[in-house]
C-alpha cells in the first residue's frame, strides 16, 4: 500500500488553496470533500482531523476524469457539481441487474435516483428528502429506473406513462417471477426457433458469408495493421473502403444466388416490413406465435420484452447507424464502427440465446436485492390521470396505501423540448404486439420542434401534469425533475404551479450513448410548495 510523506499531508482548507493554484481554476473546500467523500484522494488523519495527500491530488487532477471535470468546469461553469458526475461507476455499474433488460433513449442512471432518494447527506446535498416505506412517483416513468430503485431502496413507486409499451417494460423489471417457468419456456422457443432455422437454408448461408468475410477482411483489413495505416493517413479510408466495398459485392451476391436469399419483404409499410430482411421477419413470426402459447401472463410479458429487445438488436441497418436509424441495408457494407466489411443480419438466433441467457441472471440478481414494497406504472396521461381509481383496477393494494399516507414527493425526468419522439424508438414493438400509440399525448416531441410554440406548449403541458399530479401529495411534498433546461422554462412551470425552485444541482452527464461526446449537463430542479 502507497504512502504519504508527513510533509506532504495537508488539511482541506490547505488542499483547496494548493489545487486552486495547480490548476489555475477556483477549487473550493467542498470540491476536495468530495474527492475525498467518493474515494478519488486518499483520507489521512485521525480523532475527527481529515488530511489528504498533495500527490494524491496532482494524480487526480492529471488522470482522465481530473482533466474533464477541469476542462467542462471551465465549458459548464463553475457551479458544475462534480460529485453527481458518478465518474467512479463502471458501465456495469450504472446498468446493473434489471436496468439493462431493453434498451431505452434519454434515460437517467439509477445512481441518480439514489442520491436523492437514500438517507444520506453531504456537502452538497443537505437533507434528507426520502424515507424507507415513502411512496415515490415518476409521473415519467419511461424504462422505469425510479420504480426499480424504490424497490431495491425499500420505499413504493408509482409510474405514469403515456406509451403502453414504456409501461410494459417498467413493469417487467419490477414485477415478481417464477423463474423456473420462464427457464421451460424460453428452452421450448429456443428450440423452436433452431429447428425453424435448420430447416431454410440461413444458417449454412450465413456461416459460409462470415467465413468468407472472415478470410476478405484478413487481406484487406487486418488488425491492426489496417487501423495504424488509417490512424497515420497512409490510407484514404473513403477511397480504399470504397474500392473494396465493391470487390467483394459479387462474393456475395454469388452466395445470395446460390442460396436463393430473399433480401426484402414484399412491401414496406410498417416499421416491421421496412427495418427486417425477410428470413428475420419470418424468425420474428416464428417465437411471436410461440409467445402467444405460454399461459402465465407474467411469464408471457418478460419474455415479450426479450424478443422486443431481441428485434432491436436485429434491424438491417449498419452498425454505426443503430442509434438513428437512416436506410434499411441488405448487403454486406464497409463498416467505419469496426474497421471493415460488416454484414447485415439474417437471424435472430444468436441475439435471442444471449438476451434469454442474460434477463434470467439479471432477473434473479435483482431478486436477491429487492425489497417487499409496491411498484406499478400505469399507462395514461399525467396532465390528467386519476391516480388512486386507476390503481384501483390493478393493484388495490396500492392505492389504498396511497389514499392513507399520499404520496411523499416526485423524482422524474420530463421528456426534453423536441429531442425524442418516445413511441417512434420503439415503433418496432408497437408494429409486432399492436398496442395503442398515443403519439399526440406527447409532451415535447421531436417532430413539434423546439420554437417558441413547441415551448410554449412544453410549459403547458409539464405544468399541468404536475397540477394534476399535486392532488395526490403530501403538503410538505419534495419534487426532483431532471432537466436540460437550454431555453429557461422551469421558472415558468414553478411559478404555473404554485411552486418555487428551491434549489439546483446542475451535473456532468459522461456516459451518453449519442455520437456527441462533448461537454454537456443537465439540472436537478427541487421544487417545493411556495
Amino acid at each position: 500500500m502507497m504512502t504519504c510523506e508527513k510533509k506532504d499531508l495537508i488539511t482541506i482548507k490547505e488542499a483547496s488553496l494548493f489545487a486552486t493554484k495547480y490548476i489555475g481554476k477556483n477549487v473550493t473546500m467542498a470540491n476536495i470533500l468530495y474527492l475525498v467523500q467518493y474515494g478519488k484522494v486518499k483520507k489521512y488523519g485521525e480523532n475527527g482531523s481529515t488530511l489528504i495527500c498533495k500527490s494524491d491530488l496532482v494524480s487526480y487532477y492529471e488522470s482522465a476524469n481530473g482533466k474533464r471535470e477541469i476542462e467542462w468546469k471551465e465549458k459548464l461553469g463553475s457551479d458544475l457539481n462534480w460529485a453527481l458526475s458518478f465518474d467512479n461507476f463502471k458501465e456495469a455499474d450504472t446498468t446493473k441487474h434489471v436496468h439493462r433488460l431493453h434498451p431505452y433513449k434519454g434515460k437517467y442512471i439509477p445512481q441518480l435516483v439514489e442520491y436523492f432518494l437514500d438517507n444520506h447527506i453531504d456537502n452538497f446535498k443537505k437533507d434528507v428528502y426520502f424515507q424507507k416505506g415513502d411512496i415515490v412517483l415518476d409521473p415519467f416513468s419511461g424504462s422505469g429506473t425510479t420504480m426499480v430503485q424504490a424497490c431495491e431502496m425499500g420505499m413504493h413507486a408509482i409510474g405514469i406513462d403515456v406509451s403502453a409499451f414504456n409501461a410494459l417494460i417498467g413493469n417487467c423489471k419490477v414485477m415478481k417471477y417464477d423463474i423456473a417457468n420462464i427457464i421451460i419456456e424460453t428452452n421450448r422457443i429456443t428450440n423452436t426457433l433452431k429447428q425453424f432455422v435448420s430447416n431454410s437454408h440461413i444458417r449454412e448461408f450465413d456461416e459460409k458469408l462470415t467465413q468468407k468475410l472472415y478470410e476478405f477482411n484478413n487481406l484487406y483489413f487486418p488488425v491492426p495493421e489496417y487501423k495504424y495505416r488509417l490512424h497515420h493517413k497512409e490510407i484514404n479510408e473513403k477511397e480504399y473502403s470504397a474500392k473494396y466495398e465493391k470487390e467483394f459485392l459479387p462474393i456475395y451476391q454469388e452466395l445470395v444466388s446460390k442460396y436463393s436469399i430473399k433480401l426484402k419483404q414484399d412491401n414496406d409499410e410498417t416499421f416491421l416490413d421496412k427495418w427486417y430482411l425477410p428470413s428475420v421477419r419470418s424468425e420474428i413470426n416464428c417465437v411471436y406465435e410461440e409467445i402467444q402459447k405460454i399461459q402465465n401472463p407474467d411469464t408471457k410479458k418478460i419474455i415479450s420484452v426479450i424478443l422486443s429487445r431481441t428485434i432491436r438488436s436485429c434491424r438491417a441497418t449498419t452498425h454505426a447507424d443503430l442509434a438513428t436509424l437512416v436506410e434499411p441495408v441488405t448487403t454486406t457494407y464497409y463498416c467505419h464502427k469496426h474497421g471493415k466489411m460488416c454484414k447485415p443480419l439474417f437471424s435472430i438466433l444468436r441475439w435471442w440465446e444471449t438476451y434469454t441467457k442474460d434477463t434470467i441472471k439479471r432477473l434473479k440478481f435483482f431478486n436477491d436485492l429487492r425489497t417487499n414494497t409496491y411498484q406499478y406504472c400505469l399507462t395514461g396521461d399525467s396532465r390528467t390521470i386519476d391516480i388512486v381509481k386507476e390503481l384501483n383496477t390493478v393493484n388495490k393494494d396500492l392505492a389504498t396505501l396511497v389514499k392513507r399516507q399520499k404520496i411523499k414527493g416526485i423524482f422524474s425526468s420530463p421528456p426534453y423540448v423536441g429531442l425524442i419522439d418516445y413511441h417512434e424508438q420503439h415503433a418496432y414493438a408497437y408494429d409486432l404486439f399492436g398496442f395503442k400509440r398515443n403519439d399526440e399525448l406527447e409532451i415535447g416531441p421531436l417532430y413539434k420542434g423546439q420554437k417558441l410554440e413547441a415551448q410554449r406548449s412544453y410549459v403547458e403541458g409539464i405544468s399541468a401534469v404536475l397540477n394534476n399530479c399535486k392532488r395526490f401529495l403530501v403538503d410538505d411534498y419534495n419534487i426532483f425533475l431532471v432537466a436540460n433546461d437550454k431555453y429557461n422554462l422551469y421558472p415558468q412551470i414553478a411559478e404555473n404551479t404554485g411552486m418555487q425552485i428551491v434549489n439546483q444541482f446542475k451535473r456532468p452527464v459522461l456516459n451518453r450513448t449519442e455520437k456527441d461526446k462533448g461537454a454537456y449537463s443537465e439540472i436537478i430542479f427541487h421544487l417545493k410548495r411556495k
